[in-house]
């Protein structure tokens, strides 16, 4: 049995129908196991920076596997055209936002395709593109930002937010609160753009899961003392 097969059973038995029923409720499409993200952890442990099993993984098109393909990949070795197909085989938000944006904003060409998929008339890759923006902001040094280009994102997404897709406009506000917590230089801008937004609505499925408040959320990481600390790593 062949290593990808070997993994993919694994994750089959890890799976419970309560973690599914979870999934599904925020829109998880099939195939997938259910597999919690904590039990996956032994597996990461295992395999971390096997980015050819990694890449082999997430070609399963299993929830699970490409979810911990994502984890145990190497972002420093992703091209573009990887990065496009991970994309394109995204079936739903939790890989577009999460796995194939932590990769992206962690890999060389973070702008180069960050400002490529927010472009997109397609909702996962344009969802994609702003969690790319907002991992970008928690990881890189402000003199490495560009703060005409963040500033024009954040009249954008002030233009465009109530129009735009559902997830979009979850990780458009989220890429709000980025700019508030993470880059000190438009932390006070992207606070008044939150209030003038307001609160988005977006449809979180059959869930509990309230879209953040970007005044209340930026207000809370000042409180703190945590503006601008940027993240090590986005993955998790």
């Amino acid at each position: 049995m062949d290593q990808v097969k070997e993994i993919v059973n694994e994750l089959a038995l890890l799976g419970t129908e309560q973690t599914l029923k979870t999934m599904r409720n925020h829109g998880a499409v099939e195939p997938i196991y259910g597999v919690k993200i904590g039990d996956m952890k032994p597996i990461l442990k295992r395999y971390k920076n096997d980015h050819k099993l990694a890449l082999e993984l997430f070609k399963t098109g299993n929830s699970d596997a490409m979810y911990l393909a994502g984890l145990i990949s190497k972002p420093a070795l992703m091209t573009p055209e990887v990065l496009d197909e991970w994309i394109e085989r995204a079936s739903w938000h939790m890989i577009s936002e999460y796995t194939v944006a932590w990769n992206a904003a962690e890999s060389p060409y973070k702008f180069e395709m960050a400002r490529k998929w927010i472009e997109s008339d397609d909702e996962l890759i344009a969802d994609a593109g702003w969690a790319t923006w907002g991992c970008i902001l928690a990881l890189t040094p402000d003199d490495q930002l560009d703060k005409r280009e963040i500033d024009q994102l954040l009249d954008r997404v002030e233009r465009e937010i109530d129009s735009a897709p559902n997830r979009v406009r979850y990780v458009m506000n989220g890429f709000v609160i980025a700019v508030g917590s993470y880059y000190p230089p438009l932390s006070a801008k992207a606070m008044e753009v939150g209030k003038r937004i307001g609160k988005v609505k977006v449809n979180m499925g059959n869930t509990e899961c309230k879209v953040p408040y970007p005044p209340d959320y930026i207000q809370k990481v000042w409180d703190k003392g945590l503006l601008g600390r940027k993240r090590k790593e986005v993955r998790c």
